[in-house]
């Protein structure tokens, strides 16, 4: 891993909102189901461990350490903002982990539209165990293919609401190609998604944040962003603050919400 690395930090995420069955903390270490075998990456000096670690569950390993960032010009970046200057010592190493799998990211924003994230991992862990498959200690979150071919009525039941559950079941159904979604810019990776009922643009940049680990995502419509930028940056429209912080508008935004997790 290039320094600096936080494993700790890094994966807090994973701890912070309940048990995640797809992304499982368990015994100091982060597990996940890749290609049908469980994946366990742990904390070592200089970076991680991983096991096993070959081609298949190398990009998930990379994803979920947040390689994708660069953190050296960043921290250079922030030394000049008042605040970010504050909060970005304490917080140094934090990598921002990458979902993986874009119809998992996907599915995860939709029922975290206006709920809680406590009870957005609820639900998301009910869809998990009754379509997914465990793997050991965590979950092989739902293929694309067996949620297509589930009713509306099956994940109501699960705790989505009614109009969740159509969203979910469309997107699974549409012709969308999640996959190609990378080779495209910003601006056309939010037109494809917003095209989709249930998608908008909340869902949209935070696809690009966690999941495509755009530099440029600023979701200023999440309320968690909304009040860290209103709580120390008095005075400071959240859409306006993309100006700001560029070029480093998706590292500031991770920055600012975990330092409201981690006073």
């Amino acid at each position: 891993m290039p320094g600096p690395f936080d494993f700790a930090l890094s994966t807090e995420r994973f701890r912070a909102f309940g048990v995640d069955r797809a992304s499982v903390w368990h015994e100091g270490g982060l597990h996940r189901v890749v290609g049908g075998r469980e994946l366990r990456i742990e904390s070592a000096p200089g970076g991680v461990d991983a096991d096993p670690l070959d081609s298949e569950t190398e990009p998930v390993v990379r994803a979920l350490v947040g390689l994708a960032f660069d953190l050296e010009p960043f921290y250079a970046w922030a030394a000049d903002d008042e605040v970010l200057r504050e909060i970005v010592p304490p917080l140094v190493g934090f990598r921002p982990p990458i979902i993986p799998d874009a119809f998992e990211m996907l599915v995860g924003a939709i029922t975290a539209q206006q709920v809680s994230l406590f009870s957005a991992t609820a639900i998301r862990n009910r869809l998990i165990e009754r379509f997914g498959m465990q793997v050991g200690s965590a979950w092989a979150f739902p293929a694309r293919e067996r949620i297509a071919s589930a009713s509306e009525d099956e994940l109501f039941a699960l705790g989505l609401t009614r109009r969740k559950a159509e969203y979910v079941v469309a997107l699974a159904r549409s012709e969308l190609d999640l996959e190609g979604l990378a080779a495209l810019p910003d601006d056309e990776v939010k037109a494809e998604l917003t095209a989709l009922r249930g998608l908008g643009e909340w869902t949209a940049d935070w696809f690009l944040a966690r999941h495509l680990a755009r530099p440029h995502a600023w979701p200023w419509g999440d309320l968690a962003l909304r009040k860290a930028v209103e709580s120390l940056y008095r005075g400071l429209d959240v859409r306006e603050a993309r100006t700001r912080f560029h070029p480093f508008e998706n590292l500031t935004a991770h920055y600012l919400l975990l330092s409201q997790r981690i006073p």
